[in-house]
């Protein structure tokens, strides 16, 4: 009876704890407060909004700040003022409240970009697009988008202190978009298409080198190299070499070896750095526990607990390959990781205007002429205009209708005909 007393107690202090927060009364301590104590009108005005984000008045408290804006055009305190107004839709959150906060910072860092809350403004602008990232097998917009403003904030801001947790954060982003390369070459390699699930792979193991199932990942990629035919057997070795190098504590180095052996390839030695970057990543790796099993299903955000926790993650840009299977057009095959699609497009400014008539490719009727065909054409408005008479191209097959057969028109029947009538003189006789 006196547990039961002790457990209602319990659950109507939680309740109420939970109505005064829902309300507003729970203390939300700002990060970047102004210390300076002053009686200022524009002090006054940025502590009260303050006092209001910090008692989730958000709204109340963007007024407040966009009347000082409004009004102190001189102060000392805009800068202060921008960022604060962008904290608190970041506070807000909701898809809503982040797309605002996301603006606002960037006009921040487009205003005053020399302010040490520039790094803080990107690194917030990051975390975002980190906290909408979903799982590999679905979209994967939020997590590119998050890359991208980790790797701005790395390269603006190297000596920030919140350049090191967007370097964590990078690696943790990577490890997701691997796992959907991986999951996408794994669909080619089960289906037998495996030219498409070769490409996935190799681009996979060249771009996320900090993936925890790159082992796997090279393994199945020498396998797809197998299953193409001997004409793909240097490649084949250049996947079990790297897996003995670059992946040594892995249950497939073993095999792989072995491998090697088979192929009569020589077998590389480990690589030391290699080798201590993969034991430090494996020891501080996180596990999950029985209850995070269970509720990883009903989960919408990534687990990035076997993510890297140590090392480089890749700053490049990942860029489409072209499978090796793929005859080049001109030249040897390109090497392994070196096969990147060319989208280079060039332009010019043509000053001959008359190129376009009298040049090789010249139009069959020049504008203005029409009929016959001159002789420059060549009969060309002829072919023109018999090309043009012929029905468009179509998917479907073009149905004639069947004329119907007229009932063919019995002949008149012929008239009756009488002798001639004999002539009067005749007659008369």
């Amino acid at each position: 009876m006196q547990l039961d007393h002790t457990l209602r107690y319990t659950l109507a202090l939680g309740a109420l704890a939970g109505l005064f927060s829902s309300c507003g009364l729970k203390r939300h301590p700002y990060e970047n407060p102004i210390t300076k104590d002053t009686q200022q009108p524009d002090k006054v005005l940025f502590d009260k909004a303050v006092h209001d984000m910090e008692h989730s008045r958000y709204e109340i408290a963007r007024l407040t700040l966009q009347t000082l804006i409004n009004t102190y055009d001189t102060s000392e305190y805009l800068a202060k003022a921008k960022l604060a107004i962008a904290d608190s839709w970041y506070k807000e959150g909701g898809a809503h409240g982040l797309a605002q906060a996301e603006a606002e910072y960037k006009d921040f860092i487009l205003f005053y970009p020399q302010m040490e809350e520039s790094a803080e403004a990107q690194e917030r602008v990051c975390d975002i697009h980190y906290r909408q990232m979903e799982k590999p097998d679905r979209d994967t917009n939020q997590a590119l988008r998050a890359q991208e403003e980790c790797k701005e904030l790395i390269l603006h801001y190297p000596n920030s202190k919140y350049a090191p947790v967007a370097q964590q954060r990078l690696r943790e982003i990577q490890e997701v978009l691997a796992q959907n390369e991986f999951r996408v070459g794994e669909f080619y390699k089960q289906r037998g298409s495996y030219p498409a699930a070769a490409n996935r792979l190799q681009a996979l193991a060249d771009h996320y080198p900090l993936f925890s199932d790159n082992d796997q990942a090279l393994w199945d990629l020498a396998d797809a190299y197998h299953k193409m035919g001997d004409r793909f057997e240097n490649q084949e070795a250049a996947a079990y070499s790297r897996i003995v190098r670059d992946y040594p504590l892995s249950g497939w180095a073993n095999n792989a070896k072995e491998r090697l052996r088979a192929m009569n390839r020589p077998v590389p030695a480990a690589d030391p750095e290699a080798l201590a970057l993969e034991k430090y990543n494996l020891e501080n790796r996180g596990k999950k526990g029985f209850l995070a099993k269970a509720i990883e299903p009903f989960e919408s955000r990534p687990d990035t607990r076997m993510a890297a926790k140590t090392g480089n993650p890749n700053m490049q840009t990942f860029q489409p390959t072209v499978p090796v299977s793929v005859p080049p057009p001109n030249g040897p095959a390109p090497a392994p990781g070196n096969n990147t699609v060319g989208a280079e497009v060039s332009a010019a400014v043509v000053n001959n205007t008359t190129a376009l008539d009298q040049g090789k490719d010249a139009r069959a009727v020049p504008p203005g002429q029409t009929g016959a065909a001159t002789p420059a054409a060549g009969g060309a408005t002829e072919s023109a205009q018999a090309t043009a008479q012929q029905p468009l191209p179509t998917n479907h097959p073009v149905k004639l209708k069947k004329q119907k057969k007229s009932k063919k028109a019995k002949p008149a029947p012929a008239a009756e005909t009488s002798a001639p009538a004999p002539p009067a003189a005749q007659t008369q006789q």
